[in-house]
């Protein structure tokens, strides 16, 4: 099947669209998931964020198409996600999961090669080489290529696998909370590759816990609570001290940056 061409996408055009969704899971009789909308736009980083609870991984299953909306249409460049066959998918989106078990003695190459499985028998397949490679630079773990993937630390493995998703070659990527098990440096690696792909018009869905990464790195912010969608909109007109004290239940100041003037998120102690 032949994939149409995004690589001419306008920066701002939708990529990803939520309309109305609504998830109620088996057996549930309240949903987890209540009338959410949003876009993600080429060029932009979109950033959800919530507390523990919100519904930012549930929404997050949706984009992705791993969870089923039991209601509202969720689309990928004007086509219902639901339409689009598994193969044709992954070679339009990426998804980054929180949880990235290897079962089997892989080496760290090896599961980073696994991003170009999509692409199989397609004239893509010649780039192989050259985006797992570039993939492997970009993420620090070219040293990491020959090791098995059981034996290295946590923030390893999440570092190979986000290097499998960039190897993969999309434009739309989907990251869940990439940053979670890394140290500062590799942190603000990772972010930097996200802006930089967003700078490239990729466009970037990522769920963070961190408010300050995402009021430095994000183009747009959604701040889910209790299953809804609070607000949507540039970082600092939705990242107040108001609605974070509404929503997280915890008294901050936020204030610029003495030198960047980005703002700054500070629990009140």
């Amino acid at each position: 099947m032949n994939v149409p061409d995004t690589a001419g996408v306008a920066v701002g055009a939708v990529r990803l669209a939520a309309s109305a969704v609504t998830v109620v899971p088996d057996g549930a009789t309240r949903p987890i998931l209540r009338d959410a909308s949003l876009e993600v736009r080429a060029g932009e980083v979109h950033a959800l964020v919530g507390p523990n609870g919100a519904g930012k991984s549930t929404l997050f299953g949706v984009l992705a198409g791993d969870i089923r909306a039991t209601s509202g249409d969720v689309s990928l460049d004007g086509r219902m996600l639901g339409s689009i066959p598994a193969r044709e998918l992954a070679r339009r989106r990426a998804v980054l999961l929180q949880q990235n078990t290897v079962a089997f003695a892989f080496t760290a190459e090896q599961v980073v090669r696994m991003g170009r499985a999509p692409w199989a028998r397609t004239p893509a397949e010649a780039e192989d080489d050259r985006r797992v490679i570039a993939a492997m630079v970009a993420t620090d773990v070219m040293p990491l290529a020959g090791r098995a993937v059981a034996s290295l630390s946590g923030g390893e493995r999440a570092r190979v696998a986000l290097a499998r998703v960039l190897a993969q070659g999309t434009d739309v990527l989907l990251l869940d909370e990439p940053t979670a098990a890394l140290d500062l440096r590799h942190q603000e690696d990772v972010l930097r590759l996200a802006r930089m792909r967003a700078s490239e018009a990729a466009a970037v869905a990522i769920v963070l816990h961190d408010l300050n990464a995402a009021l430095a790195y994000a183009d747009r912010v959604t701040l889910l609570d209790g299953g809804r969608v609070v607000a949507s909109g540039s970082p600092a007109e939705v990242l107040t001290a108001e609605s974070i004290e509404a929503v997280y239940a915890q008294p901050v100041d936020v204030f610029p940056h003495p030198l960047t003037g980005v703002p700054l998120v500070v629990p009140r102690r």
